[in-house]
């Protein structure tokens, strides 16, 4: 259990072979970095558990991961894989519940709820407060956020139909300029109805017929979050 009453979650995705490295980069044993768990942190673990997670074979939790990185000399990010939950950016930054809380003006317990529900919903000046303390850019934070699913909805939608509707609707969850977002979207909505235009090809009577253009449309809109923010420049 958590300080808040709650479930002990499994760790962020660990950079196994990023641990090794760092060891060995500094001249230690996993012998060496038991005693650094043991004497700096109060940690009881074995250089056998040091080369499991190592090996990939154990997963240290949150306290070891923060302690393995004082020992290491590292940031806590530098042992994880790229992070995508609120979760972990939070622990890659190496930041409580509480410290991150404090950050966004609400209450640990507030904000504990949202990242174990993984959906963001605090308001807009909370919501700036997160990106610039946890480093996220617009995509990390709508990831993080619980809110791809949404995003692609809407610009599924707008290519389809009228985009000019959906500026205002993305522009509510994405934290980007509405001018800019209008760009975007219009630009996907060319791009999209280019590709449902019919091509002409011969068959083999060497009469002229219409193309399917259906599966590169389902495809363009399988990637359309991709696609957005690719066109968006981030």
């Amino acid at each position: 259990m958590d300080s808040y009453g709650g479930p002990v979650h499994p760790t962020p995705p660990f950079n196994a072979p990023a641990a090794r490295r760092l060891r060995e980069a500094l001249g230690m044993a996993p012998g060496h970095v038991a005693y650094g768990l043991a004497a700096q942190y109060g940690l009881r673990i074995s250089a056998e558990t040091v080369i499991a997670w190592e090996r990939g074979a154990a997963l240290p939790g949150e306290r070891e991961l923060t302690a393995l990185a004082g020992v290491l000399w590292c940031a806590p990010g530098e042992l994880l894989t790229a992070a995508t939950t609120l979760r972990e950016h939070r622990v890659s930054r190496d930041l409580t519940v509480d410290d991150l809380a404090r950050q966004l003006g609400m209450t640990g317990s507030s904000y504990l709820r949202m990242e174990e529900a993984g959906r963001w919903r605090g308001n807009e000046k909370q919501s700036a407060a997160l990106c610039r303390a946890l480093g996220l850019s617009a995509a990390q934070f709508l990831t993080a956020a619980g809110r791809d699913p949404e995003l692609a909805d809407l610009l599924s939608s707008a290519v389809t139909t009228r985009w000019q509707a959906y500026v205002r609707p993305v522009s509510k969850i994405v934290p980007m300029d509405r001018a800019r977002i209008q760009e975007v979207l219009e630009q996907l909505h060319a791009d999209y109805q280019a590709l449902m235009v019919p091509t002409l090809t011969w068959s083999s009577t060497g009469q002229e017929r219409s193309g399917a253009p259906g599966d590169a449309g389902r495809a363009f809109l399988s990637r359309v979050v991709e696609q957005f923010w690719r066109t968006a420049g981030v």
